[in-house]
């Protein structure tokens, strides 16, 4: 049937069998559903108490028993891409402005691509930016560098100019090549009208927080800050009530892009800078462990005692069922 309605409404099917001894899949499932099952806690369940119908004609068969993972998800990604369904995004290798690659390592795991310079170049864009215009930015500018920097904005490198920041109020993504990637956020640094004057004709730009410089902006483009559309689309409300919104008004009424050669990590020196992990530095953590399963919480605002609680109590009870 659900070949049938795919056809119908010219979209390609592809049925994918998972061909895996029962056995592995119960040494497999962290959930725990194979054993409430046995137990008869979870009634006509698929390998159980209810006959498996095996696909006839799978356009592809996964030896999950045999293979990794990385490596049956490699299978999977193989045949999208060869239909045309899943583009180069994922799969090319994309060379960076600080020579860093974005790339399946070794095959199977993505490397995300960080906006720091090699620590060999440091010393010579330190004096580089002795020449360089200045621009001091706040605190709220400095934790989106550190964003940005670490990987977790990718494919942006650097604050946006004015097509992507357009491209996210109107469409909530960025194009990379034939791509388009979710975004609804503006990453954007605001900047005064004085400081447009200043900074305009510049190719490059040093980024300074409390006259500490933390990164050289490359290629600069100055627009307008459409602060009420840019409120209106990102939070459905201009009313100046709302925080956030009452920071962009406060905010300059222009915006600075450009391309990031960051010198340094972010440090806050609050105590929580070592668990300030990258997405790299989180992916090596877990390959460490040995983790075939993680629980994760994504905040949106500052690790406060609700969240601690919510995250060990989380721990407590997967401990509890045997999943940890």
């Amino acid at each position: 049937m659900a070949r049938g309605v795919h056809e119908r409404s010219g979209l390609p099917f592809f049925e994918v069998f998972v061909d895996t001894p029962l056995a592995v899949c119960e040494q497999r499932d962290v959930k725990g559903l194979y054993q409430k099952a046995r137990q008869g806690l979870i009634k006509s369940f698929t390998g159980i108490d209810q006959e498996y119908e095996k696909p006839e004609h799978p356009e592809l068969v996964l030896k999950a028993a045999q293979s990794s993972i990385e490596e049956s998800v490699e299978q999977v990604l193989g045949i999208l891409k060869e239909h045309g369904i899943l583009s180069n995004f994922m799969m090319e290798n994309n060379n960076h402005l600080n020579g860093h690659a974005s790339q399946f390592a070794d095959g199977n795991d993505l490397v995300v691509p960080e906006l720091f310079v090699p620590e060999h170049k440091v010393k010579d864009l330190l004096n580089e930016a002795e020449h360089l215009p200045r621009q001091e930015i706040g605190t709220l500018d400095l934790q989106w560098l550190q964003i940005l920097s670490e990987g977790w904005a990718y494919p942006l490198k650097g604050f946006m100019r004015e097509e992507e920041y357009l491209q996210v109020l109107h469409f909530n993504t960025i194009t990379k090549g034939e791509d388009r990637i979710n975004q609804s956020v503006a990453i954007v640094l605001p900047i005064t009208t004085p400081d447009k004057e200043r900074l305009e004709g510049a190719k490059a730009i040093g980024l300074y927080h409390k006259n500490d410089l933390y990164a050289i902006l490359r290629d600069p483009q100055i627009y307008y800050h459409r602060k009420e559309e840019r409120c209106a689309r990102q939070f459905g409300t201009t009313n100046k009530d709302h925080p956030h919104i009452k920071l962009i008004y406060e905010s300059g009424d222009w915006l600075l892009g450009g391309d990031l050669q960051v010198l340094k990590r972010v440090k806050w020196n609050d105590g929580l800078d070592e668990y300030r992990k990258t997405p790299n530095e989180l992916r090596s953590k877990l390959r460490e462990l040995g983790a075939d399963a993680v629980f994760a919480f994504q905040l949106r605002n500052p690790i406060h005692n609700g969240h601690a609680l919510l995250m060990t109590d989380t721990r407590r009870q997967l401990k509890q069922k045997g999943k940890i």
